[in-house]
């Protein structure tokens, strides 16, 4: 392993760093084994004069990875495992493509689990919905959805081990951040590549765009490979850990928090709590609250908790006003007249940020808009009260979402609509 590489990952442990690094080369790790780091990282392994590698980053990144990789290695790709199914990792595989059809070699094996390509069959189904959200998450207007996708030439159900050369990879099915996810450990190298199960932050397990996540097999599949022996352990974003004492930490610690999350959310859903106060009441353990990777800075603990509740509760959150609701602008507009007008209720929400209340100002600068769209004075307000929500966040999902809302009313402002369907158009 490169002493740089090592001093890297120190720094990231005592949290002195933060875990991303974004090369331009493949930094080599132990005998045989490479780590390429990237948005998503890639893991490259040679072994019997073959390449493989583990996940194959992002749509834009493709080329970057292969020029790397083939300045790490001239070995032809044979195999190629997904972690699981999310655009970030499974897109560097068409330069491997191309080159092995123009030096007349079989095309690589990608192997994954066997609900990737429902993934990639879903997704084809909600291109809209995964653009739109993926533009708030990131605040990128010009992000596009993938309409193509490279399959699985096989895939697996729960378990697959599949040696190549003097290495034996061992494939562990495992739920999540995704329901399609892999674990792979190389127990001659002492090798474990977690894909996104382990991810220096807190996990990423209750995306409020997103589908169904599962906290609780997420703690059970980090206990499970925390028993493996790993000595190096290699995630598809951020950096690596070195030494079995430090994986066993971060993999247990981070079960741990996951546990506690859920433990707290089942036992108030089976007291009958309703899901707003089930949410306000839940916290992860106060004793892991400075461990580097588990900072709430991508998901956060309340997401986490929603994501309980649908997974263990349905989606009817206990309030009966909100099993057959009135649509959100009538119920804006008979507020707004209750209180003297919508203006009235953009003001409350000015002093009710002024109080450093900002999850009230978000209900009543929204209701506020709702009930008269077209006022660029009461936009003013909501833009203000959101952007102050999104600066007041750790979070990138929390930024993202309430950024996102002060630009619809900031378009107003400015004289044109908001950029995708919304309550505000014109």
């Amino acid at each position: 392993m490169s002493e740089t590489l090592f001093d890297y990952a120190e720094r990231v442990w005592q949290g002195e760093l933060d875990s991303n690094w974004f090369g331009d080369e493949v930094q080599d790790v132990t005998k045989g084994v490479g780590w390429y780091p990237a948005f998503g990282n890639s893991i490259t392994f040679t072994t019997a004069g073959e390449l493989i590698l583990f996940d194959t980053g992002s749509p834009f990144g493709a080329a970057n990875l292969f020029r790397a990789v083939r300045a790490w290695t001239p070995n032809p790709l044979s195999i190629a495992f997904y972690s699981h199914g999310h655009i970030d990792h499974v897109f560097g595989m068409e330069p491997f493509d191309k080159e092995a059809a123009a030096l007349g070699r079989p095309r690589p094996i990608v192997v994954a689990h066997q609900a990737v390509t429902e993934r990639f069959a879903r997704y084809a189904l909600t291109r809209g919905y995964n653009r739109v959200i993926n533009r708030r998450q990131f605040q990128d207007s010009s992000l596009d959805w993938p309409s193509s996708y490279r399959f699985p030439d096989v895939t697996y159900h729960e378990t697959m081990t599949l040696t190549r050369g003097d290495l034996m990879f061992r494939l562990f099915h495992v739920k999540g951040e995704t329901d399609d996810a892999t674990i792979a450990y190389i127990p001659q190298r002492k090798v474990l590549c977690m894909g996104d199960m382990f991810l220096w932050v807190a996990p990423n397990c209750g995306n409020p765009q997103k589908v169904q996540r599962f906290p609780a097999e997420w703690a059970q599949a980090l206990r499970r490979v925390a028993g493996l022996g790993a000595e190096i352990m290699l995630p598809s974003h951020g950096a690596p850990v070195f030494g079995a004492s430090r994986i066993t930490t971060a993999l247990l610690e981070t079960a741990e928090w996951l546990e506690s999350l859920v433990e707290q959310t089942l036992r108030l859903l089976n007291e009958g709590a309703r899901l707003d106060e089930i949410i306000h009441a839940v916290r992860p353990p106060a004793h892991l609250a400075a461990r580097p990777f588990l900072q709430a800075r991508y998901d956060e603990p309340e997401f986490v908790v929603r994501n309980l509740w649908r997974q263990y509760g349905g989606w009817y959150d206990g309030n009966p006003a909100n099993l057959k609701p009135a649509p959100d602008p009538v119920v804006a507009q008979a507020v707004a007249e209750l209180a003297g007008g919508a203006q009235a209720l953009a003001d409350a929400a000015l002093r009710a940020a002024s109080d450093g209340d900002l999850r009230l100002a978000g209900h009543l600068a929204e209701m506020a808009a709702l009930a008269d769209p077209s006022d660029e004075g009461i936009h003013r307000v909501r833009a203000d009260v959101f952007s102050a929500r999104a600066k007041a966040e750790r979070s990138l999902m929390a930024q993202g979402v309430f950024t996102w809302a002060a630009a619809e009313s900031q378009a107003i402002i400015d004289g044109h609509g908001p950029e995708t369907r919304s309550p505000f158009r014109r």
